[in-house]
């Protein structure tokens, strides 16, 4: 079920200048980068791009996630890293992208960290967000 607006405990703030070939900043100056197409896209790749940060929000999110789980199942997280995997490609008369989650978990065993998984794919607002819309795998 979609929050409402008197949910909203934060509410993040960004502004783009020029597109893929401009600069992104954050109202309260915490974050700025420049932006450009990578070099596979025709681009300089001087600069990062839309998909690299949406991989950065994306896996710091799941791992909070993840984090919340963890701590419900009493599972052992240290050490632990997620990572996402952004791809853009052609989609009909314009482009869209898919994703691959993979998680290491050391402190526990394959089947527990699969599990674990799951349950943060579940309750992660990047995957509520995105569920139906892309393709997201869990590696």
């Amino acid at each position: 079920m979609p929050i409402q607006q008197s949910d909203v405990l934060y509410t993040a703030v960004a502004t783009a200048e020029g597109g893929r070939d401009g600069r992104v900043a954050t109202d309260d100056g915490k974050l700025e980068v420049v932006v450009n197409p990578p070099k596979e896209l025709g681009g300089s790749g001087a600069g990062t791009n839309p998909e690299q940060l949406f991989a950065a929000g994306y896996s710091a999110c799941f791992q909070g996630a993840l984090g919340v789980v963890a701590r419900q199942e009493g599972a052992d997280l240290t050490g632990a890293t997620v990572t996402a995997k952004v791809g853009l490609g052609k989609n009909g008369d314009g482009f869209g992208i898919i994703v691959e989650i993979s998680a290491d978990i050391p402190k526990v065993d394959r089947g527990t960290a699969r599990a674990l998984v799951e349950k943060a794919h579940e309750v992660c607002p990047y995957s509520k967000a995105t569920r139906g819309n892309i393709t997201v795998t869990l590696v």
